[in-house]
């Protein structure tokens, strides 16, 4: 087997490195990452049809299956995979804690080079991965799925088309599928990547904003066989509340005065407007104002404007505080830096050393300042004269004259 075998995907294979003994010896080259919640009934035929695949494809590979609190029996099944296969390997959440905690915890136990993420319930389809491989090779860091024939109810679809119309404007990143959980990513883009909420849908987003390049697929998609679907409309309201939580952390996070003082210059331009015009009425002499409520709006406005500025002021003051602490950029290759021992991870130790070095320095000087003060404290209340003790009166004796 080759390190990062994308590169050189075999193309014909003897019998024997077609077996499956092949594909569970050393570190695997693939990891698989299913979350499941209650699919008992497609954890079987789902591991089957992975070993097919990577059989046909001959690589190393591991799949982990992640069990988000199910009440049915796939714990118990898993439990019989695991011991069936030595490439399956299982984690257990005490409770439902949602999706993007499921991967999250399988992307840190991931050992392969290339991370395939998929869903449990068979609508995604095993023998697309060669195709994932294929566009990886290409040069892309992540390959989302698109799911280009939908066998979805309405209550799904509807909500999917807008979510993705939407995201897809406001963040850039040109994709038809952001609720496609079947994606390919390189493990180095998935480094330092944390997971809540619902961010697993921007996933893309996340990495696009930290230089990695994004590609899309089309993708079989099949009908459910088992279950029902853990989705509905409801998923559209949080779906948008974290994408305005991923865009103020990608796109505004190092000027979020861009933002708020961006909001706060259209609402004082549209108060100062409202107040010109009904300053123009009043000396036109076209009535009273006071009673109107356009000038209350405009006075609203005209505040909402101050506040908004304010909070993008704050927060410029803060990002700016935290810029030297965390590297908002990404490096992927460099040149004719080796000979000086350049490696962005140990700078940034350094950097991080010399910080704590600095301190621990600051903190002595401190403390022994301290100590000083202390000391000259002792010497001079040791050294300080006592007081005179006050003098009896001399007693004068009168003769009687």
């Amino acid at each position: 087997m080759n390190s990062l075998s994308i590169k050189d995907a075999p193309t014909d294979q003897s019998d024997e490195d077609k077996s499956p003994h092949n594909l569970v010896t050393g570190n695997p080259e693939i990891s698989v990452i299913v979350p499941v919640f209650n699919e008992e009934d497609s954890l079987f035929p789902l591991c089957e049809k992975l070993q097919a695949v990577m059989d046909e494809i001959s690589f190393e590979f591991e799949v982990i299956f992640i069990d988000d609190g199910s009440t049915d029996a796939s714990p118990k099944r898993l439990d019989e995979l695991a011991d069936e296969h030595s490439w399956v390997r299982c984690i257990n959440f005490r409770r439902n804690f949602g999706k993007a905690a499921a991967l999250d915890a399988g992307f840190l136990a991931a050992r392969g080079e290339i991370i395939i993420t998929m869903d449990a319930d068979l609508q995604d389809d095993p023998s697309e991965i060669p195709n994932f491989l294929a566009a990886l090779r290409e040069g892309n860091d992540v390959v989302s799925g698109w799911k280009f024939v939908r066998n979805d109810p309405v209550n799904k679809t509807l909500p999917s088309k807008v979510f993705n119309g939407v995201v897809s404007r406001l963040s850039g990143v040109r994709l038809n599928d952001f609720n496609c959980g079947f994606k390919a990513y390189r493990a180095e883009a998935l480094k330092d990547l944390s997971l809540y909420g619902e961010l697993h849908r921007f996933i893309p987003v996340l990495l696009h904003w930290r230089g990695y390049r994004i590609g899309e697929i089309p993708v079989k998609h099949h009908a459910r066989q088992f279950g029902e679907s853990k989705y509905g409309f409801s998923r559209l309201l949080k779906g948008g509340l974290d994408f305005m939580g991923v865009m103020l952390n990608t796109r505004f996070a190092t000027r979020p005065l861009h933002v708020f003082g961006g909001a706060g210059l259209i609402f004082g331009l549209l108060g100062f407007g409202i107040l010109t015009y009904l300053s123009l009425l009043w000396f036109a002499g076209l009535g009273p104002i006071g009673n109107r409520p356009l000038l209350v709006l405009g006075m609203l406005l005209v505040m909402s404007s101050f506040q908004f500025v304010t909070i993008g002021l704050l927060g410029e003051f803060i990002q700016r505080q935290g810029a030297g602490r965390e590297r908002r950029y990404t490096i992927g290759t460099t040149r004719n830096l080796e000979d000086v021992g350049f490696d962005p991870e140990t700078s940034a130790a350094r950097r991080l050393a010399g910080a704590a070095r600095r301190m621990k320095e600051e903190d002595q000087d401190e403390s022994h300042n301290d100590k000083a003060r202390h000391d000259q404290a002792s010497r001079r209340k040791i050294h300080k004269p006592k007081p005179a003790a006050p003098s009896k009166p001399r007693k004068v004796s009168r003769r009687a004259g």
